[in-house]
């Protein structure tokens, strides 16, 4: 099937499109809402400023696409593969990207407020400026996630759940994981996480529960830990918190 046929079909009120195969298609600007794409190859595709939103793409290949503004607001991508995939500025909001594989991928600019990202693989992807703050309905779920060397400088992740998950040598300069006006059920929750050698200079962490938390080597130049729960963290210097 090509884009032409696809796009008709569509067009034709038809939505199951799983398994399809349209790695190394362009398919700019296409509305496919609504689409079922599970298990799709769309890989190296060239989607951007598609819409996708409310779609079910679980575990569709998408390595090294370019999903640059696309829409993809609660879409299932759970167990996805977004390798080196490109998705500045896209609009994840709410979606689903349970263990899902996000290594190296551009996430800049994105919104991901209230999305599920438990488990998730985002092993040295760039996340700078992006929007992962929980909405009044919705967390944003990063537990056990895996962000080992990511870049999340300057990003939003006020009241996200981050339990357990691997930041270690992640980049969290001046990003903002204070609560801000949300009830303290939705405090930003770094409990067990693995912080160590992150940078976290200038970052917000006010209010912020670091139970258990590892930081060691961590880098907290002028970092505000103002009413932070520091209970049984290990600081910096290796030293265990009481």
């Amino acid at each position: 099937m090509d884009t032409s046929e696809l796009l008709q079909r569509y067009a034709a009120a038809e939505r199951d499109f799983a398994q399809i195969n349209l790695s190394g298609v362009v398919l700019q600007q296409a509305n496919l809402v609504s689409a079922n794409l599970k298990g799709a190859n769309l890989s190296h595709s060239d989607l951007r400023e598609s819409r996708f939103g409310q779609s079910i793409l679980i575990a569709a290949n998408l390595t090294q696409a370019n999903l640059s503004e696309t829409l993809l607001w609660g879409t299932d991508l759970s167990e996805a593969n977004l390798q080196n995939a490109q998705l500045r500025e896209a609009d994840l909001s709410g979606a689903k990207l349970i263990q899902a594989n996000l290594q190296a991928a551009n996430l800049a600019k994105a919104s991901l407020c209230g999305a599920n990202l438990t488990r998730a693989n985002l092993q040295n992807a760039i996340l700078f400026e992006a929007d992962l703050r929980s909405t009044s309905d919705q967390r944003t779920d990063l537990g056990y996630a895996d962000l080992q060397f990511a870049d999340l400088s300057y990003v939003a992740l006020s009241g996200a759940i981050l339990r357990g998950a691997n930041l270690t040598g992640a980049k969290l300069c001046r990003a903002s994981l204070e609560v801000r006006g949300l009830d303290k059920s939705y405090i930003t929750n770094l409990s067990e996480a693995n912080l160590q050698g992150a940078d976290l200079s200038y970052a917000n962490l006010t209010g912020a529960n670091l139970q258990k938390a590892n930081l060691k080597n961590a880098d907290l130049t002028r970092t505000l830990l103002t009413d932070a729960n520091l209970t049984g963290a290990t600081l910096p210097d290796g030293s265990v918190h009481p």
